[in-house]
């Protein structure tokens, strides 16, 4: 073990101090930012649930509509639809969160699955994705921008 030995430990502790160093600096910029984060997920989920529930009810911006009461897919629409909306405006968000976790994970279950456990070979991605990004808001809530947010500030500010 000559000097090139010694020099590349301490490369090695330097890289790990520094690294270190930056994922704090990093951790404390972006950590306010986190319930902004939060919110314009839950947003952006949610304008796309919003989107398959009128497309399935009303035929827009996509395709045709479902005939009303056709099981299971009207059903879906109507809680897609109903969910999206919550969901956007932050009301009742874990509620919403969880029925349209459900409604994912059922699609993926009733009609993606049959053809394959896999949802890279059923095209099932989509809903196993929308399933957990759903679930997610159920543990995390709706973050900023929400109904919910402001009613349980409201709720803090009022005296007992």
């Amino acid at each position: 073990m000559g000097r090139t030995g010694g020099a590349r430990i301490r490369t090695e502790v330097r890289i790990g101090v520094y690294g270190e160093s930056m994922e704090r600096r990093l951790n404390a910029r972006l950590s306010p930012l986190i319930p902004t984060a939060l919110a314009i997920f839950r947003i952006v989920f949610a304008l796309l649930l919003l989107c398959h529930g009128t497309t399935t009810l009303f035929g827009w911006p996509a395709a045709d509509s479902i005939a009303v009461g056709t099981w299971p897919y009207w059903y879906a629409g109507v809680i897609e639809l109903v969910c999206g909306l919550l969901l956007a405006v932050g009301a009742f968000a874990r509620a919403a969160a969880f029925l349209a976790s459900g409604t994912m994970a059922v699609a993926y279950f009733v009609g993606h699955s049959t053809i394959s456990f896999w949802p890279v070979v059923n095209q099932g991605e989509a809903a196993v994705m929308n399933c957990f990004a759903f679930l997610l808001l159920v543990f995390t809530g709706p973050g900023r921008w929400a109904l919910d947010t402001a009613r349980s500030a409201s709720h803090r500010a009022a005296p007992a």
